[in-house]
């Protein structure tokens, strides 16, 4: 049970993200965690939740998912004393990269990584800003897991339970602070 200064975080964290209606396409309610980071507190509030959640952990990387995961992911690594991995969208990293392509809406996708970014038997957590359908976040998992490193957590800002992103992590655990 969340403790009443975690349940006021999240709730400043919830009442800080606007939704907007009909974007990028009718029919989506897009989560704009853009006002969030206008607000010193929530964002603030963010960071720290994650960073009481995986502190004692033995977390060695913190693995962000392109582009929001890059917001996140620096200052709770640098929090609990791991490094940033970034994981990107094609051709974006110089050098030599793995790579794990996705199934999306309308098509495929590509997720890219270093080659060494992580090692065998690295702990890490995967994060983004929100899980809708759960495509990138399994293509984050498996593109970490080809590199020998194990994924201990994902862990998102806003789920989207309607979307069933959680069933298709399967058995992977995924934490987040708010519900859209």
């Amino acid at each position: 049970m969340a403790s009443v200064d975690e349940q006021t975080r999240i709730k400043r964290i919830a009442s800080s993200i606007r939704v907007i209606p009909d974007f990028p396409k009718p029919g989506v309610m897009f989560q704009d965690i853009t006002t969030l980071l206008l607000d010193p507190k929530a964002f603030r509030d963010t960071v720290e939740l994650f960073v009481e959640r995986y502190r004692d952990m033995r977390i060695s990387v913190v693995a962000g998912v392109e582009a929001r995961g890059f917001i996140f992911g620096p200052p709770i690594a640098l929090s609990i004393g791991a490094k940033f991995v970034p994981l990107r969208k094609p051709k974006k990293l110089p050098g030599e990269v793995i790579s794990e392509e996705y199934s999306l809406e309308y098509g495929t996708d590509t997720m890219e990584m270093h080659v060494g970014a992580v090692q065998f038997n690295d702990r890490v957590l995967v994060i983004d800003d929100l899980i809708a359908t759960g495509g990138t976040l399994c293509a984050a998992i498996k593109l970490i897991e080809r590199a020998g490193a194990e994924v201990i957590e994902c862990a998102c800002v806003i789920e989207l339970p309607e979307l069933k992103g959680r069933e298709r992590l399967g058995d992977r655990p995924l934490f987040v602070l708010v519900k859209g």
